[in-house]
Formats: structure tokens, C-alpha cells, sequence
């Protein structure tokens, strides 16, 4: 018996990844720990359910464990864990716990001692920055960003200073209004990749300068998104680059005080030269 055929071990929880859109990216492991766990927990047990007729597989039982009900499918694979049964857990697509349900079932199971293990396979995130083309030796996920508010500036501040390659999630009807900010806080010449329907047949990768990317998406487009940002170069700031960026804040309806501390944590400039430049009127 090879390690692909090995049977699962009695009380484990197995983190399975699924396909993100195409059915060939199954591995025989994933596909062997679904039709053999005990119970396969899963964000929608309809398509799950479909899922595994689409590969030819049966589960011996369907549990749902969705961001609603996530406390209480942790307290029953507490259970089924503790009586020495195996439990599958799965998202829609790609690996549970990445921007999907599953973290706060880990987070609970391991404070209960009981072992988990990981059945790796097809990331949106890897897959994405993979293809980018941007550095990859450092990179942070930032998941979905909050569709608006003073938490939202924030964060896009942050991506706009980071020095790491940034992967965001976005849905279509909020795509153009997500690359338009960061072309006005990052600036328009940072460079993005936008991935749209990965690994699917209609896969599309638009690469390049923001300004040039967001006139590429005027229009609603289908599918999940993926936004890959290009770090922050370490290339000198201009006075007119900072007053610029200190104005669209300003037109944003916030302060000159909080512009300031925005545009020097964005821009990576002392806070004492944008307050001069924003107040040298």
C-alpha cells in the first residue's frame, strides 16, 4: 500500500482543498480522504453534494459548516473526533480557512487536543501569484477588503506602503470601484494583475500599470477576481506626488490632519514633510 492508498486515521480532522474551477485539479489523496471520511464537513452541502458527482465520489455523510453555523459544526466534530471518527472539511473551493470558512473550527478543535491534518491542493492565492509575475520571495494576503468607511481607506493606505506583493479578493460589481482607489492612494503607475475565472475556461490575466488597468474594466464583468499589487518601489517621492496625494484624501472628505498621516504611511515619507507641503498654502 502506497501513501496515496493509506487509510485515514481514526479521530483526525482532514483540511481538504477542492478544485477553484477545474475538476482535473482533484488529487487522488483528496478524492480518497473524501469518499473514505466518516463525515465530509462542508460550507454548502448542495455543492459539495454536486461536486462530488461531478467526480464520481459519495460521501457517507454531508455536515454543514458554513460561517453561520461554524460553533456548532466545531462542537459536533469535537464529538464525532472524539469518538474516533474521521472528518473531512471542505469549502466551496480551494483550501478551508483561506478567506473561507474553517479557521474558527481549527482554532476551537485544537484547543481541544485533538489532530488535524492538511490535504494541500488548489489556492486562488498561490495560483495568482504565481502568475502575476511580480517578486514572490515576500507577499501578504489581505482577503477582502471592507466595501467602505475609514476602515477601508485604511487598509488600502496600508497595500499602497507595503514593500511585500499584496493579493486581494474582489467581487465583479465591486472591481472597477476597488482599482480606482488604489490607483489614488498606490498611485497610477504601481503595477497589478487582475485574475478573473482561474483555472476555468474563460481564465483571463490583465497585467500592468493601474491607471491603464482600470480603463480596461469600465464594465461589469462575471466570475471570482483575484488582485495581485505590485510592492511599493523605493524610488524618490516628489513634492508634487505627495501634495497630489494629500488633495485626494482631502477630496475624499477627510482632514488635513488625517491626510497627513495617511499620505506619510502610504507614501513612506516623514509626516513632518507632508504636514509642511499639505499646509504651504
Amino acid at each position: 500500500m502506497n501513501d496515496t492508498e493509506r487509510l485515514l486515521d481514526p479521530g483526525t480532522l482532514y483540511l481538504v482543498a477542492t478544485p477553484i474551477g477545474n475538476l482535473g485539479d482533484i488529487s487522488a489523496r483528496a478524492r480518497l480522504t473524501l469518499s473514505t471520511a466518516d463525515v465530509v464537513a462542508c460550507e454548502d452541502t448542495r455543492k459539495t453534494g454536486k461536486l462530488l458527482e461531478l467526480l464520481g465520489l459519495r460521501a457517507n455523510r454531508l455536515l454543514l459548516a458554513n460561517e453561520h453555523t461554524e460553533f456548532a459544526a466545531a462542537e459536533e466534530i469535537d464529538r464525532l473526533l472524539a469518538e474516533g471518527l474521521t472528518v473531512a472539511l471542505v469549502t466551496d473551493a480551494g483550501m478551508p480557512a483561506i478567506s473561507d470558512p474553517g479557521q474558527r473550527i481549527v482554532d476551537y478543535l485544537l484547543k481541544q487536543a485533538h489532530r488535524i491534518s492538511a490535504v494541500p491542493g488548489p489556492s486562488a492565492v498561490t495560483t495568482a501569484i504565481a502568475l502575476a509575475g511580480f517578486p514572490v520571495d515576500r507577499w501578504v494576503m489581505e482577503g477582502f477588503l471592507p466595501r467602505k468607511g475609514r476602515e477601508r481607506s485604511h487598509r488600502i493606505s496600508e497595500i499602497a506602503a507595503e514593500r511585500r506583493t499584496t493579493v486581494i479578493f474582489e467581487s465583479p460589481k465591486r472591481l472597477r470601484a476597488t482599482l480606482v482607489d488604489l490607483a489614488e492612494v498606490c498611485g497610477g503607475e504601481r503595477r497589478v494583475a487582475v485574475m478573473r475565472e482561474l483555472t476555468k475556461m474563460f481564465e483571463e490575466t490583465v497585467r500592468g500599470r493601474l491607471d491603464e488597468v482600470c480603463e480596461k474594466f469600465t464594465d461589469l464583468v462575471k466570475g471570482e477576481i483575484v488582485i495581485v499589487v505590485a510592492p511599493k518601489s523605493q524610488t524618490f517621492v516628489t513634492d508634487d506626488e505627495i501634495i497630489r496625494a494629500v488633495e485626494l484624501v482631502v477630496a475624499r472628505g477627510e482632514t488635513k490632519k488625517t491626510a497627513v498621516a495617511v499620505v506619510s504611511k502610504s507614501l513612506g515619507v516623514q509626516p513632518n514633510r507632508v504636514y509642511k507641503l499639505a499646509h504651504d498654502d
